[in-house]
């Protein structure tokens, strides 16, 4: 039996889930435009989602996810790349915010604002939770890429345990109101849940861009109301940290795909006056436990995760199951 779960957890549809130059968007417009996109599509997927604004990339998400398309998420966008992708033999389509971007010959379907849409008749949209919505593929820093399918269901179980442990670390009943800027490609499985699912299902909001260098992080930060959070990386946060700019109240930092060392974590808390906390995980599990490095060097899981040693002989090897 298909079990139906929403794209957006349960939050004020007129409050804002993303911000673009500053300017809110809230959920319902955000569904609206979904459901606009969604009608583009060519018939048969995947989609390969390529957009480089984070707001465009969770419209191309979502409305691949409306029409049964399953989302490719590659390391890069290089072409040949790009030429290699298949999924179960289908062509796949590409979703582009950049007109000039090479798409190695894929159909391209441009992704961007509509001028009008009625938000007011597009409140709710449902996904079949067994739907294989995303492959996300790693970075082939250990061999060659490969593709990790995840269900809806599975992140949606992911994303809700997440945001429990952090609103917890926040001592605050929800994640609603928090506001979220990310150094991180949404393609990436860390950007891509702590960023654009955690606003999706979580309850936040996020800032569409990608800020890299300091300067651009700090704007991006000021344009946004508190509770703000930055979801990073160690190489970004020191470059931050070490920049000499004056750094605004930031509430909570994500950090990940890299250790932390406790003296940085230690400099980040003093300087952005929040908490740091550091998310451990892969892109085959997705995210596994959370610590606060301040507080010393034990991780809890997340949720129902459960993480154990298996040694055979010389061989040792850690295990994750549960949950999502």
């Amino acid at each position: 039996m298909t079990r139906w779960l929403p794209l957006l957890g349960e939050r004020d549809p007129d409050a804002p889930l993303a911000w673009q130059q500053g300017q809110p968007i809230s959920a319902a417009r955000f569904v609206a435009e979904v459901q606009q996109l969604a009608r583009a599509l060519p018939a048969t997927g995947p989609a390969v989602n390529l957009c480089h604004d984070r707001y465009h990339f969770a419209l191309g998400l979502g409305a691949a996810l409306l029409r049964g398309h399953t989302s490719l998420m590659p390391p890069n966008a290089l072409p040949e790349t790009l030429r290699r992708l298949q999924l179960d033999g289908s062509a796949p389509y590409a979703l582009a915010d950049e007109a000039g971007l090479d798409i190695a010959g894929l159909q391209r379907v441009a992704v961007g604002r509509p001028s009008t849409v009625d938000a007011g008749a597009a409140r709710t949209a449902a996904i079949d939770g067994g739907l294989q919505a995303v492959c996300l593929l790693t970075s082939g820093s250990t061999g060659a890429p490969q593709p990790h399918l995840k269900r809806w269901q599975a992140l949606v179980h992911n994303i809700a345990a997440e945001a429990e442990r952090l609103a917890a670390l926040m001592q605050r009943p929800s994640l609603a109101g928090l506001t979220i800027v990310a150094t991180v490609p949404p393609q990436h499985s860390y950007g891509f849940e702590s960023s654009v699912l955690l606003a999706l299902l979580g309850g936040a909001s996020f800032d569409s861009g990608r800020p890299f260098y300091p300067a651009d992080i700090v704007a991006a930060l000021q344009r946004l109301p508190r509770p703000r959070a930055l979801v990073t990386t160690p190489f970004h946060l020191k470059t931050l940290l070490r920049s000499g700019i004056t750094l605004p109240v930031v509430d909570l930092v994500l950090s990940a795909t890299a250790p932390l060392s406790p003296q940085l974590a230690a400099d980040a808390e003093r300087q952005l006056q929040g908490r740091l906390i550091e998310i451990y995980g892969c892109t085959e599990a997705g995210q596994v436990a959370t610590r606060r490095t301040t507080d010393g060097e034990v991780w809890t899981t997340l949720g129902e995760l459960r993480l154990w040693r298996e040694v055979q002989g010389d061989d040792e090897r850690f295990l994750v199951a549960g949950g999502h």
